[in-house]
């Protein structure tokens, strides 16, 4: 199988032809050991050592019960507490509900993960400044701690979890997203490509009999999503299914068997053009079917669909701006509200 993942000759630009889309903003453990396993934090906690003298404070006799979450959507949180923190027992809640469908055993879904060292406040971990991770839910193969961080719970939701790891106190969110498209459904058009989904989103695509495939990139909304809209240089993540115009025949899928979403930087010619092209600006959350001519996917190539038009659904998951938020092994600036005051944050 071939994927659009692949650089390919600079192709002349076309205006792609849009339907109208309009945008909108979104939407108790055990030991914690599993879990900086399952997150891969083992290697950054490690190496957070022991605690630099310049760290070192009197006891606060903060908690965890006094870590306050604060942030929006899509964006790294930011969290109030004071240093050192304690963690008496651990503290595993909801900080916000999201509005998607519960999440279940064989569900794909993203995660995006947020982590400090509550000894000073150093970043542990940051997916949103680089690639989140895709998962199947599996109780074994994500480990006891992050299952129960995830399955039961909304996608769209974001997870807290204060606990202690060989000594180190770690303040961490997960942000659940989906694996598939969500939003209200975009009538399609008559002579277009008929798509259909499976109960767990898998599309089907049936090319229209006798149709002539177009000479420009189309670039046609099957569902309307309400989260950021895609910017070039962003990392972005997507499920997407592709099959040859000519004979309705799918050449490349990420749904289904071992396979897991992809993430790839836009507009830098990581992928297709057509990709590149029809994807920008996109709302997260969306479902899009591209139609794309040779000349802006693998003409030019030794590809064994160097010629052919390719069509493609694609459903927007998540996008970051690489190196949002602070480094990891940086120490992040505390939410610039009191740990006595409460704010509820905004959220999906």
């Amino acid at each position: 199988m071939i994927p659009p993942l692949r650089r390919r000759p600079t192709a002349p630009r076309h205006r792609p032809r849009r339907r109208s889309l309009p945008l909108g903003r979104v939407g108790r453990a055990r030991a914690v050991g599993a879990l900086v396993v399952a997150l891969g934090l083992v290697g950054t906690v490690a190496a957070c050592g022991e605690e630099d003298p310049q760290d070192q404070a009197t006891v606060t006799g903060a908690t965890q019960d006094d870590v306050k979450v604060f942030g929006n959507a899509w964006e790294p949180p930011s969290f109030a507490y004071d240093i050192p923190l304690t963690v008496t027992q651990p503290r595993l809640e909801t900080v916000w509900e999201g509005v998607g469908a519960k999440v279940k055993d064989g569900d794909v879904v993203v995660l995006d993960t947020y982590a400090e060292d509550a000894r000073n406040r150093k970043v542990v971990a940051n997916t949103f400044g680089g690639e989140p991770r895709a998962v199947r839910v599996d109780e074994k193969k994500m480990g006891t701690d992050l299952y129960r961080m995830v399955v039961g719970r909304t996608a769209g939701s974001r997870v807290l979890e204060v606990a202690e790891s060989k000594g180190v106190p770690l303040v961490t969110t997960v942000d659940i997203l989906s694996g598939r498209a969500g939003g209200q459904e975009v009538a399609q058009s008559k002579n277009e490509p008929v798509v259909t989904r499976a109960d767990d989103g898998t599309p089907t695509v049936k090319i229209p009999k006798d149709a002539k495939a177009p000479s420009e990139l189309a670039v046609l909304p099957l569902i309307k999503g309400t989260g950021p809209q895609v910017q070039a240089g962003q990392l972005v993540t997507v499920q997407y299914t592709g099959v040859t115009w000519s004979n309705g025949k799918t050449f490349d899928s990420t749904w289904g068997g071992k396979r897991l979403p992809l993430t790839f930087r836009l507009g830098v010619g990581d992928v297709i053009e057509g990709w590149d092209q029809g994807l920008l600006e996109l709302p997260v959350g969306s479902q899009v079917l591209l139609v794309v001519p040779p000349d802006l996917a693998y003409q030019g190539t030794s590809s064994d669909l160097a010629d052919q038009t390719l069509v493609f659904v694609v459903d927007i998951l998540d996008v970051h701006t690489p190196g949002a938020g602070t480094a990891v092994g940086k120490k992040a600036k505390p939410a610039k509200v009191s740990p006595s005051e409460t704010s509820a944050p905004s959220g999906p």
